[in-house]
């Protein structure tokens, strides 16, 4: 028996497709920030005077990392909108 979709269950999909992109796209992203900033501090304990130039790393590694939010968020924006 082939079913029909309805408006309502599509707009249910639309929000759970944004649900579901923004959701994993945090998740690597905490995951990701976590990791730096613990591999920071056992470079730092490890030998302390490399902090400074460790740091501009640190910080570069984290920007990359949460630039992986954004892209949850456009995904599942796109989808959002574009599924019809």
């Amino acid at each position: 028996m082939l079913v029909f979709a309805t408006s309502s269950i599509i707009k249910a999909a639309q929000a759970l497709g944004f649900g579901l992109g923004m959701g994993l796209g945090s998740l690597g992203a905490g995951i990701g920030i976590g990791t730096v900033f613990a591999s920071m501090i056992q470079s730092v304990a490890r030998q302390p005077e490399l902090r400074g130039e460790l740091q501009g790393i640190m910080w570069l590694g984290f920007a990359l990392t949460e630039a992986v939010v954004f892209y949850g968020l456009v995904g599942g924006f796109l989808g959002f909108v574009l599924v019809k």
